[in-house]
């Protein structure tokens, strides 16, 4: 593989996977259910009691369960899971929208946990914790030069509902070491992660997932941007693995009209559910865009099929993933669950734009890597889809199923001289890491200036850029940084922006230079 273009695969499977644990598509209610009795299930019961009371060792025999469970579910498709107990109150976290905790982004920094940034209205920054802030002790365990994992970290810091933690801090920029009491809370996390006007006429959403408060986050935000004046609206999904069905439809109906369809679903019995637009919307006939990628999966591609099938705005971007199957949550009483898939479901034109999984689960997860082979991400030419599988949309353009959404304006990766691979190796732990060090030695100078001033700082001093070079090429990486300084300079400019400064700025930063954004201000 061309090594300007070697990172790539790694980093986009790595982010999907987390998108599909996360997201997926989801109906919003678990609930207990009941299985019948069966000789099958009977002799697994006996074999179970059988190794714990005659196998020659001790086995833990709840492991060997859940194995079990696992791989009974890979047989069915790739999107039915199973939820361990240990790992569903984060998963259950994520999709609420909210975790009890104290509140901060951090990194674990020469075996010492320091703060990037408390989260706004959060309990730490309520208790006037700072950015750059190390905690050395929470309730008298010491943190720093433990080797603590982050399950460890989090296990200390994270608790239930209003009890109280103990911290130690030592501030750098005070050169003093004080105690502070926290008392845990609520602290969201966010799956709007901005709305911002970005132009005299165009507003901006970001939606990360899909969980319970985006509906709420998403309406907040587009109001805000119909008070500012926008008469156009980019809906950015992309990396969006999905998430619960509702507010994707929710947010649907805010731009179509009454009884335009959204989506339908079919069950095990044939039953079909056709769920269409009620009331009028918020943004109903006001120019809309929607950004999609590889990685934006299943209610993402609820609300680009909706969209795209009714003509209300244009897609643009590269091919959706291609997950068109519908989990629902089901605990298993011990404080597991599972997700499994009881529908399918189809775009407004009846296109079903799940992937085929009938060669295993490996191939499908390669699905990803085959289309960075195969160039599709670099041209709309070497996307190939069978003509059986066309449909019309409601003014007759042909639209395909079979394996995602294919937008209507295509977009490639940046692959000029590299840029793809750069882009994305400025925003790894790597750069990040190196910022937030080189941030602690100039805090309180670089917290004085406006973004503005701040990108000025760094384009005219050329120690940042010679800095970054020897970091890098320590860390073993060869590129020519030279021959990508323009781009290297711009994403480091907003890798300060993103720790200094809240999402609006970082966002309205990398927005300037963002490739479907330029494709949209050339369509005007």
């Amino acid at each position: 593989m061309n090594k300007k273009n070697y990172l790539w695969p790694l980093l986009a499977t790595g982010s999907l996977a987390i998108g599909i644990v996360l997201g997926g598509y989801l109906t919003k209610s678990g609930v207990p259910f009941s299985v019948k009795e069966n000789y099958g299930r009977v002799k697994l019961n006996k074999l179970i009691d059988l190794i714990e009371q005659e196998y020659v060792d001790n086995i833990n025999t709840d492991s060997i369960i859940d194995m079990t469970v696992n791989n009974i579910l890979a047989q069915l498709d790739p999107h039915s899971t199973y939820i361990s107990k240990s790992d569903f109150e984060d998963v259950q976290n994520a999709m609420k929208g909210s975790f009890v905790g104290i509140g901060i982004n951090y990194y674990v920094l020469n075996d010492t946990l320091a703060i990037v940034k408390p989260l706004p209205g959060g309990p730490s920054s309520k208790a006037g914790l700072k950015a750059g802030d190390r905690i050395l002790y929470a309730d008298k365990v010491q943190l720093f030069n433990q080797g603590l994992s982050n399950d460890s970290i989090i296990n200390l810091i994270r608790g239930t509902d209003g009890s109280k933690t103990l911290l130690k801090v030592y501030r750098k920029s005070a050169n003093k070491t004080f105690d502070v009491e926290i008392t845990r809370g609520d602290v969201p996390l966010k799956s709007v992660d901005v709305a911002i006007k970005f132009d005299k006429k165009r507003g901006y959403i970001k939606i990360n997932r899909f969980a319970e408060t985006t509906y709420n986050e998403f309406k907040t935000g587009l109001e805000a941007l119909l008070n500012e004046g926008i008469s156009e609206l980019v809906l950015d999904l992309r990396e969006n693995g999905g998430g619960y069905m509702e507010p994707a439809i929710q947010i649907a109906d805010e731009f179509l009209k009454k009884n335009e369809v959204i989506v339908k679903t079919v069950n095990k019995k044939g039953n079909v559910k056709v769920t269409k637009a009620s009331n009028k919307g918020l943004f109903e006939n006001q120019k809309l865009y929607v950004l999609i990628n590889e990685n934006s999966a299943s209610a993402s591609e609820i609300i680009a099929g909706a969209i795209q099938d009714n003509d209300r705005g244009t897609i643009v971007g590269r091919r959706s993933y291609g997950k068109g199957l519908v989990q629902r949550e089901m605990y298993l009483g011990d404080g597991s669950a599972v997700r499994l898939t009881t529908a399918r479901y189809y775009t407004p034109s009846g296109r079903s734009i799940q992937k085929p999984y009938m060669d295993g689960l490996d191939e499908y997860n390669n699905d990803l890597n085959n289309r960075f082979k195969s160039g599709e991400l670099y041209s709309k030419d070497s996307i190939h889809l069978a003509d059986s599988l066309q449909f019309k949309t409601v003014t007759g353009r042909t639209v395909f199923g079979g394996g995602g959404i294919v937008p209507d304006v295509f977009v490639p990766l940046k692959n000029k001289h590299g840029e793809d691979a750069i882009q994305l190796l400025m925003k790894t732990s790597l750069v990040s890491y190196y910022v937030f060090e080189e941030i602690e030695k100039e805090r309180a100078f670089l917290e004085g200036l406006s973004s503005k001033q701040l990108a000025e700082q760094i384009y005219n001093n050329p120690k940042y850029f010679e800095d970054l070079k020897r970091h890098l090429k320590s860390s073993g990486l060869t590129f020519n940084l030279d021959r990508h300084k323009k781009n290297i300079m711009f994403y480091l400019v907003a890798e300060y922006i993103h720790q200094l400064y809240d999402e609006n700025a970082y966002y309205l930063w990398v927005l300037q230079q963002d490739p479907m954004i330029q494709k949209i201000n050339a369509l005007n």
